[in-house]
């Protein structure tokens, strides 16, 4: 038992606090929000779609400012990387190379993270203008014309096969890299913190990153259901 203590000791180094409070709070809450939607969907119970929908883009709103003014590895700035970067990981993944450490997201983990957002916002707003023809309409519908709304109610549809597919893409990357590269995802963003190789807590001088106020999140999600709930009123 002890031996096995000490070869986790000899393995990992220290622990740092990766995200914050808002950023894994938004995560979780998107999961769950994101499948009350698409189960409401399928069980025909529309007015809780709508609402789950709603919820959604505030949700998306809210990561979205908090991704250029909240805490430093929830910036974009911090885990937007080009295309180079992208492949470059990938190249190294390939061969078993030993790509850079991220302390937050990777570079391809980043670039699911903006893909994501991207769909998630489109198919939130485009529900808004969205309907059956017979009965189910999103509350901006008054508002467009009826080729918008047919065109918008087509990408709603056809987007929410999408975001099976990348759901499930991250989830089976989440999987592969629990049981193939023994890195838990999953914990860093229930506890916050996550534990530094100690190749890397050995080679370099690392400070926790910097967390943006509470306060200010608080603000940035105010500010983003206030936005959303503008907007609905719109259609009176």
């Amino acid at each position: 038992m002890a031996s096995g203590h000490t070869a986790t000791r000899e393995k990992h180094g220290r622990e740092v606090r990766v995200w914050d409070l808002p950023t894994r709070l938004f995560h979780w809450t998107l999961v769950v929000t994101v499948a009350v939607a698409i189960l409401s969907a399928e069980l025909g119970v529309l007015s809780l779609h709508m609402l789950a929908g709603e919820t959604v883009l505030v949700l998306v709103l809210f990561r979205l400012v908090w991704g250029v003014v909240g805490s430093q590895t929830a910036r974009f700035v911090q885990f937007v990387k080009g295309p180079r970067a992208v492949l470059d990981y990938l190249r190294k993944a390939r061969v078993g190379g030993e790509a850079a450490f991220s302390l937050g997201h990777n570079p391809l983990g980043g670039l699911m993270v903006v893909v994501l957002l991207l769909v998630l916002l489109v198919q939130a707003t485009s529900g808004l203008f969205a309907s059956d023809d017979v009965v189910n309409d999103g509350p901006l519908v008054p508002l467009a014309s009826g080729a918008t709304v047919a065109a918008l109610s087509s990408l709603h549809r056809l987007l929410a096969n999408g975001i099976f597919v990348l759901v499930g893409l991250h989830v089976l990357a989440v999987v592969f890299y629990l049981l193939v590269k023994k890195d838990n995802l999953i914990r860093p963003m229930v506890t916050g913190r996550k534990t530094l190789p100690r190749r890397v807590a050995a080679g370099n001088h690392w400070v926790e990153p910097r967390r943006a106020p509470l306060a200010l999140a608080l603000a940035v999600l105010a500010a983003s259901a206030g936005l959303v709930l503008l907007v609905l009123r719109a259609a009176g």
